[in-house]
Order: structure tokens, then C-alpha cells, then sequence
């Protein structure tokens, strides 16, 4: 791997990625957790690419176990209402333009905000589903969060205006309250446990979304790392396949990733200041 030298900052990353993607017509992004902080979404790990918060739940526990299912709806409950409101970033905003101005050729999301496309980007496979969606196992009926939501606080009259922190994806930490009696209602069609549309950990990618990622990257001739340690195997399995075809891939993200030896580049600055910094570069 070349590194840029810590020195260069966002100037020189900037110049270095403007670079790149004049040389590469056809890049596709691969975007992370770290996209999404600047809208108010705490990401995951630290720079070192460790745990900043407990584990996510695993999926073989969330369909086992009732408990499991529901301290993570009485945690979604509360962080939903911040997490709906979030607002794209400059970093949202900058792959953007760069797709408008045919710079980018699309983006593969890890994140479940749905910000890339509140943000105007139209070529975007979201890699590990929506949290704007809930989806019954049972049926497969899927209804929109937002009356869900008003269904858990009608279910809960007053766990609402429990104090709790914010936590990545939607999630949120309690500052007290016990969530023992937190009721979570089943399915109304069939009875089925209902679950957030998204990837938990522990779960598999449908198989038709990592196809449309891997097409995406093979018709692609660059891949570019935003926000993203890569420390979750989907996406780090897209960069070894990138390599492994000889496109070269590049990373814009402030801590380590698990790709660090694969990368041509890594550019250890904001992600939302430089690609914003690329763009006046770019600019006729």
C-alpha cells in the first residue's frame, strides 16, 4: 500500500484523489459508517478499527430469543425518531455531484440511512438493506418504519421520553428504564416476528444484492473506499475482488481498515471536507 503522507492533510489528499479519478472514468464507491457521521449517525469502530460501542445483536439470537427482540426494538424506539431525521453531508452530497457529473459511476452502501439517495445519487445498491422499512419473517410483508414506530409507542405509552444516547444505525442507549416489560408487537397478518430490513450481523446479504454489487464492480474500473474500516467481511470481500481483477482501489477514511495492504492509496483525512475539496478541484 502507498500512503499519503500525513503532512499533505486535506489539500494534498484532495489534489492526489482529483488525480485518480481523472484517470479512472468509470469508478464505483463503496461507502461506510463514516460517510454518515457528519449527519449526526455514530459510526462503529475507532481508528484502530475496534468496537466503540457493545456488540450489535446477531441475527441467530434476534429470531431466538423474545428478550433479545426486545431490548433492540425498546433501543430502536428511541433512536429512531434522531436517526429519521438525519440530513446528508457534504461527504453525501460531493458522490452526489460526482455521479451528476458522470465523475462516478455509482456507490455500493453498507449503510442502512438511505442518505446517498436523500442526497440525489441514483446509482446506489444498499448493500445491507433500510431501516426506513420493517419486514415481517413470517409472510414477508414489509410496512414503512414510521408506523411501526407509532405502533411500538402505542404498545409503550411513555418509554418515548426515556433519556438514552445515540448509537450507530438507529440504535440507542438508555440512560435508565428497564425494557423487560417493553412490548413488541408480532405481525398482524400472520403472527411473525417482525425485523427491520437490513443485514444484522450473522445474517447473509441476499444473494441478488451481492449480484447486482459484483456486476456493479466488474463493470467498474476503480473501486474508492469512503468512510468504511472494511472490517465487515461484504465489504472487504468487494475490495479483494477488485484487486484480484486488477482495479485499484483507494480509501478516504480518518482510521485503519482491514484492506490497508490492498490499497493503492489511503488518504487518512474527513471524507465530507476532501471529496468536497475534490469537487473544486474538478470544478471547469
Amino acid at each position: 500500500m502507498q500512503e499519503s503522507p500525513p503532512e499533505t492533510g486535506i489539500n494534498g489528499a484532495s489534489a492526489a484523489l482529483a488525480t485518480f479519478l481523472r484517470q479512472h472514468p468509470n469508478v464505483l464507491a463503496l461507502t461506510g459508517a463514516g460517510c454518515s457521521t457528519g449527519s449526526g449517525i455514530p459510526d462503529y469502530r475507532d481508528v484502530d478499527g475496534s468496537w466503540k460501542h457493545a456488540r450489535p445483536v446477531l441475527y441467530p439470537d434476534f429470531i431466538s430469543r423474545l428478550e433479545v427482540r426486545r431490548r433492540y426494538w425498546a433501543r430502536s424506539a428511541l433512536g429512531w425518531p434522531r436517526f429519521a431525521t438525519a440530513r446528508p453531508n457534504p461527504a453525501h452530497q460531493a458522490l452526489a455531484e460526482l455521479e451528476r457529473q458522470g465523475l462516478l459511476a455509482g456507490i455500493i452502501t453498507q449503510n442502512v440511512d438511505r442518505l446517498h439517495q436523500l442526497a440525489g445519487s441514483q446509482a446506489v445498491i444498499d448493500l445491507h438493506g433500510r431501516l426506513d422499512i420493517v419486514r415481517c419473517l413470517g409472510c414477508n410483508a414489509r410496512l414503512p418504519r414510521t408506523g411501526w414506530q407509532a405502533e411500538l409507542d402505542r404498545e409503550n405509552p411513555g418509554w418515548s421520553a426515556t433519556l438514552a444516547e445515540p448509537a450507530p444505525d438507529g440504535d440507542a442507549v438508555p440512560a435508565a428504564g428497564d425494557d423487560a416489560s417493553f412490548r413488541v408487537p408480532d405481525c398482524r397478518l400472520c403472527g411473525g416476528i417482525l425485523k427491520p430490513d437490513v443485514v444484522f450481523y450473522g445474517e447473509a446479504v441476499p444473494a441478488d444484492v451481492t449480484g447486482s454489487a459484483e456486476s456493479k464492480l466488474a463493470a467498474a474500473d476503480a473501486l474508492l473506499v469512503v468512510g468504511s474500516s472494511l472490517m465487515v467481511y461484504s465489504g472487504f470481500r468487494l475490495v479483494r475482488a477488485a484487486v484480484a481483477a486488477g482495479k485499484p482501489v483507494v480509501a478516504v477514511n480518518l482510521g485503519r481498515t482491514r484492506a490497508d495492504d490492498l490499497l493503492a492509496f489511503h488518504w487518512r483525512t474527513d471524507c465530507g471536507r476532501t471529496l468536497r475539496a475534490v469537487l473544486d478541484i474538478l470544478a471547469p
